[in-house]
């Protein structure tokens, strides 16, 4: 399976998001290992977006951040002591927009397995890693769609013990997964099949 994201990866071509928004860009952490772990993190409770819930390390760009990608990995390695220098870059899927006005690009990154990260505890309540099997044999709960920057979505959500991966994160494991490994989840709804439902 790392092998397939390390081949698959570079194909791919990142979409444009028309909408201007503030930027900020997350780390999607694989572990290098035949069977990889993707590592997540659970946000802690104070934080004023997102609190509690899961999400990639990552955040808003600095004006010193020279692109996203330094973004990402600088805030990884605030945000859980990931060395920025000890991750092998794959490449960015594409921007997703957040629910709180940020436009997210994701960044699929392999990491060493015994990689020793610690929680900065005013962002992160605890780290934790997924197999990528799991997402691969678990097909996602799907909520009603909802009018998205004029789209029709599907939130998706996975269950691993007691964590709900959701939203945003889950959308960008959904598009890693689509292209990397052709599972075809489907999560945009089009005019006609909205259509459809209305005279069913």
């Amino acid at each position: 399976m790392i092998e397939t994201l390390r081949e698959r990866m570079p194909l791919y071509r990142p979409r444009k998001l028309p909408v201007q928004l503030p930027e900020a860009a997350v780390l999607m952490p694989f572990t290098d290992e035949r069977d990889p772990d993707l590592i997540l993190t659970v946000r802690a409770a104070a934080m004023p977006t997102h609190a509690g819930e899961v999400a990639f390390p990552g955040g808003k760009r600095d004006p010193e951040d020279t692109d996203l990608l330094a973004t990402a990995l600088r805030e990884s390695e605030e945000e859980v002591r990931m060395p920025r220098n000890r991750v092998e870059m794959l490449g960015a899927l594409s921007p997703i927009p957040s629910r709180y006005g940020m436009k997210v690009t994701p960044f699929v990154g392999i990491v060493d397995p015994n990689v020793e990260l610690v929680a900065e505890p005013g962002e992160i309540r605890t780290i934790f890693r997924v197999p990528l099997s799991f997402f691969l044999e678990t097909e996602p709960e799907m909520a009603p769609p909802i009018d998205f920057y004029g789209k029709k979505l599907c939130i998706p959500s996975y269950y691993y013990d007691d964590k709900r991966i959701w939203g945003l994160t889950a959308f960008m494991i959904v598009e890693l997964l689509n292209h990397a490994f052709d599972t075809g989840i489907r999560y945009e709804v089009d005019a006609d099949e909205q259509d459809r439902g209305k005279s069913a």
